[in-house]
C-alpha cells in the first residue's frame, strides 16, 4: 500500500444470527422454495452456511418472529404460508430484506400507496380518524425525544396505519399493513432494529401528513407523503450501506 492509498474502513460488526438469518433467505430464493414448502434441516443450514447449529437456531427464531420462517416441533422448518388478504406471503416469499434493490422496490411500492391513501384520507377522515392520526404522531414523537425507540417503533405504525384507515379503503389498509411488515425485516435483518437518522425529521413529515389531512388538502397529504417516504428510503440506504459494506 502506498503512502497515498488509504485503506478501505472495516465492516461495522454484524451479529451472526443476523447474517445467517439473511444467508437463509437467500436460500430460499436460490432453491425457489413456495410457502408451505419444506426447508433444509437445522442440520443441513448449518453446514450450508459454515455456521453452528445454535447460531442457526437464533437465526430461525428471528425468521419465524417476523413471518417468513415456521418451525414444527418433530417435523423441521418450513417456508410460511400465513396468508392475509392480499396473499402477503408470496411477497415475502422474494422479498430480501437487506438487498438495497428489493428495498428499493419495496418503497416504490409504498409511495404508491401512501401517496394515494394520504390524498383519500383528506377527503374521508372523520373527526375520530383525524384524532387517532394525531395521537399517532405525538406517540412517535414522545418515543423518539424520550429515547424509547420501542415507542417510535409503535407510534411510526399506527400513524401509518391510521391514514390508511382514514382513506375508507380496505386495499389500502391491507396494503399498507403488509408493506410495513416487509419493512419492519429490512429494520431487524438490515439494520438490526437501528431507526436511523431520520427519526427527528420523520416527526416534523408525520405533522405535515395530519396537517393537510386535518385541512382536507388531498394534493398537499400526496405530496407530504411522498417526501417522507422518500426522506425515509434515502435513510435505510444510508444505514444499510454503512452496516453491510461500512461505507
Amino acid at each position: 500500500m502506498t503512502r497515498n492509498e488509504e485503506a478501505a474502513p472495516p465492516a461495522p460488526y454484524r451479529p451472526g444470527y443476523e447474517v445467517v438469518a439473511e444467508q437463509i433467505l437467500n436460500l430460499i430464493a436460490e432453491l425457489e422454495l413456495r410457502p408451505g414448502d419444506r426447508m433444509p434441516t437445522e442440520v443441513e443450514l448449518a453446514a450450508r452456511m459454515g455456521s453452528s447449529r445454535t447460531v442457526v437456531r437464533e437465526a430461525v427464531k428471528i425468521l419465524s418472529a417476523i413471518g417468513r420462517v415456521r418451525a414444527h416441533k418433530g417435523r423441521g422448518l418450513y417456508v410460511s404460508d400465513d396468508e392475509s388478504m392480499l396473499g402477503a406471503s408470496r411477497w415475502g416469499g422474494f422479498f430480501l430484506p437487506a438487498d438495497l434493490g428489493h428495498v428499493y422496490m419495496l418503497f416504490e411500492f409504498r409511495r404508491v400507496q401512501e401517496t394515494a391513501a394520504g390524498r383519500l384520507a383528506a377527503g374521508n377522515a372523520t373527526p375520530v380518524e383525524l384524532r387517532a392520526i394525531e395521537a399517532a404522531a405525538e406517540t412517535c414523537r414522545y418515543g423518539h425525544l424520550s429515547g424509547q425507540s420501542a415507542l417510535f417503533d409503535r407510534g411510526d405504525n399506527d400513524f401509518h396505519l391510521c391514514v390508511a384507515t382514514a382513506s375508507h379503503n380496505r386495499f389500502l389498509v391491507a396494503a399498507v399493513r403488509e408493506a410495513r411488515r416487509l419493512q419492519r425485516q429490512t429494520n431487524i435483518i438490515g439494520m438490526s432494529g437501528a431507526t436511523g437518522g431520520h427519526a427527528s425529521d420523520a416527526i416534523e413529515e408525520h405533522a405535515a401528513i395530519y396537517r393537510a389531512i386535518r385541512d382536507g388538502d388531498p394534493d398537499e397529504a400526496a405530496r407530504a407523503a411522498a417526501v417522507h417516504l422518500d426522506n425515509t428510503l434515502e435513510d435505510y440506504r444510508r444505514e444499510i450501506q454503512r452496516r453491510l459494506f461500512g461505507q
